[in-house]
C-alpha cells in the first residue's frame, strides 16, 4: 500500500481512500492480490482490451439505444478523422465483411 500511495502527487490520498479502491477493483475481478507477509502485493487479473471492450459496450448499450450501428454513425460523423484514418477503418470493416461472409 505504501509503495501506491507513494507514485501520487501531494497531497496524496489517504490509505483508506486507496485501500478501498483497492477492495472495489478486487471484487470486480479487475486485479487480484498475493499476500507477502502482512503486505499484499496487486497484480491485474483483467487485461487492458477485456476492460476496454467492456466499457465501450456498456456506453453503447447506454448511449446508443444498445445499437452498434448508432454508435459507429456517431463516431464517423463527430470525430475529426483523417483521410487515412478513414481509409483504414474502411479496410478494417471490408475486412470483417469478408470474414462474416465466410463463415
Amino acid at each position: 500500500m505504501k509503495d501506491i500511495v507513494e507514485h501520487f502527487p501531494e497531497p496524496r490520498p489517504a490509505y483508506t481512500t486507496i485501500s478501498t479502491l483497492l477492495k472495489r477493483m478486487c471484487d470486480k475481478n479487475y486485479i487480484g492480490f498475493e499476500r507477502l507477509g502482512r503486505d499484499k502485493q496487486y497484480y491485474p487479473v483483467l487485461k487492458k482490451n477485456e476492460y476496454f471492450s467492456k466499457q465501450v459496450n456498456g456506453m453503447i448499450q447506454h448511449f446508443f439505444n444498445d445499437s452498434k450501428s448508432q454508435f459507429a454513425s456517431f463516431f464517423a460523423k463527430n470525430t475529426d478523422l483523417s483521410v487515412e484514418e478513414l481509409e483504414e477503418l474502411q479496410a478494417l470493416l471490408q475486412e470483417k465483411i469478408k470474414q462474416k461472409r465466410n463463415k
